[in-house]
């Protein structure tokens, strides 16, 4: 990430318009670079060299030097180095990535003396219009005076959807692990990508979507335990699927994956997930899942040129894909 860039001063924060003290705030939000193996099976896709940032938030169990950012920054990543905003650097351990909600934590390995964790806030209070601030590492110039443009369900690609994320604008150049702070100072959500949508007379609106602190908060106890939620593992295709006019159609298959194994193609349209029709993303996500846990038979019916064809892929779980992070 360059550390050149600034936030205009119309959309920074003014610290006099908050009913509690920015700057700790702020300082709880550190600059994150991973790199990861140029065979991860991540690496195709999302690099070699991830930059970003993270939140020293507080742990249950009383562990310090917690941080939380969004999983894709830290996925597979064999090291990492947190900056803070005064300039010590630490390394860092990718103690555990969430797919299912998107959330990474890192665990510092050294001390980052002179911040203080943002304590977890009620993303579930957050409502369309309220008043928040997304802030990437490096102070008031790197953060946003933001809103909340809608909360809403949001499917992506590649096989994620979220039932209640944040939607904020003004957009957030560098999103990606940025704290989302709420007007009573705590942390709502973490930054994950931006978005472009069309508004009236042609004119286009910047949003970022932020994943909310209530997914996190239910699983955060096992994530510290054992690296990983307790729930279920969700089944996995190995397909990136897109939106068109005329439905859902697949982009991609992973090689190798349960849907490059029973035969699904590029350019195939999704028509029905176990005998329910696909229209968007969000439904064939919520298909797939209602077929049951990881593992789970997904019959997909599919259209091919002219021809209607009906796949059974044998799902699979993510993680197994996945490098595990080196222990230091």
């Amino acid at each position: 990430m360059d550390d050149d860039w600034e936030i205009p001063n119309a959309l920074q924060p003014d610290p006099v318009d908050y009913g509690f003290d920015l700057r700790p705030r702020l300082d709880a939000v550190v600059a994150v670079k991973s790199l990861i193996p140029p065979d991860a099976f991540t690496a195709p896709t999302l690099g070699v060299e991830r930059e970003g940032s993270a939140v020293l938030i507080d742990a249950p169990n009383g562990r310090g030097g917690l941080f939380l950012t969004i999983g894709y920054l830290i996925t597979e990543a064999e090291t990492i180095w947190l900056t803070a905003n005064n300039g010590r650097v630490a390394q860092g351990h990718a103690l555990a990535v969430d797919p299912e909600t998107g959330f990474g934590l890192i665990q510092a390995l050294g001390r980052l003396d002179g911040i203080t964790p943002m304590e977890l806030g009620d993303s579930h209070s957050l409502k369309s219009g309220d008043p928040m601030i997304l802030a990437a590492a490096g102070g008031a110039s790197h953060a946003v005076a933001a809103r909340v443009a809608a909360r809403q369900p949001f499917a992506g690609y590649w096989e994620y959807i979220l039932e209640e994320a944040i939607f904020s604008a003004p957009a957030h150049p560098h999103w990606g692990g940025a704290a989302c702070i709420g007007g009573d100072g705590r942390l709502m959500g973490v930054g994950s990508l931006i978005l472009q949508q069309g508004e009236p007379g042609g004119r286009r609106l910047d949003l970022n979507m932020v994943v909310p602190i209530q997914e996190l908060t239910p699983i955060l106890p096992a994530l510290l335990r054992q690296g990983r939620s307790d729930r279920p593992p969700l089944p996995w295709l190995g397909l990136l699927a897109m939106e068109e006019e005329e439905g859902v159609s697949v982009g991609s298959v992973t090689r190798g994956a349960p849907a490059d194994l029973a035969g699904v193609r590029p350019k195939d349209r999704i028509l029905a997930v176990g005998g329910e029709g696909v229209t968007d993303l969000a439904t064939l996500w919520r298909a797939v899942r209602a077929q049951g846990n990881a593992g789970v038979p997904v019959p997909l019916r599919l259209e091919r040129g002219t021809r209607v064809i009906n796949l059974t892929l044998m799902s699979s779980e993510r993680r197994k894909f996945l490098k595990a992070p080196r222990l230091h």
